[in-house]
């Protein structure tokens, strides 16, 4: 049997990925909880993850998504609206990621992916990269729109909650 290689879309551009905070750069320091949004665990998740070129990094905010006010929130919908690029990654705390991709859901001209982690990507065990490289794929391949993309699913911008309880996001 003759086995073809799968033709990728041609013409991939840059991918322009903003960095808000959440989880994902979550620094604890003791067994109460404490803790601290430190600087974004990105360049070393896409090095893990073997993606070297491609892309621009844009730090935003270092915020829990809890603490994300409607001022943040415009400013990440201004800041991908004036983008050039067509192809967005975001990395977002889970708590409040569907609201984001809500407001987000206005940009109708660019392919917008949220992504983020449920433990922090510092940590030993983290769905962090996992997640990114799923997202990266996800970016690369959907139609425009916003989506978010969790442990190894895509959901559309508001058809979509994060399950606190079964610590996973769903369809709403």
């Amino acid at each position: 049997m003759f086995w073809a290689p799968v033709q990728l879309r041609e013409n991939i551009h840059m991918i322009d990925i903003f960095t808000t905070g959440g989880t994902i750069d979550k620094v604890y320091f003791d067994a109460n909880s404490q803790f601290e949004i430190g600087a974004s665990q990105l360049p070393e998740m896409l090095a893990e993850a073997n993606i070297r070129d491609g892309f621009r990094i844009h730090e935003l905010l270092r915020k829990d998504s809890l603490d994300l006010t409607a001022e943040d929130r415009d400013s990440i919908v201004s800041a991908v609206r004036s983008c050039p690029g067509q192809r967005i990654l975001i990395t977002h705390g889970t708590d409040t990621m569907a609201e984001t991709a809500a407001a987000l859901d206005a940009v109708s001209d660019k392919t917008i992916v949220l992504f983020g982690a449920m433990q922090p990507a510092r940590m030993r065990v983290s769905d962090a990269v996992f997640n990114l490289g799923f997202a990266w794929g996800a970016v690369q391949n959907l139609p425009s729109g916003v989506y978010i993309a969790m442990n190894g699913e895509v959901f559309e911008a508001g058809a979509v909650r994060k399950n606190r309880e079964a610590q996973r996001f769903e369809r709403a």
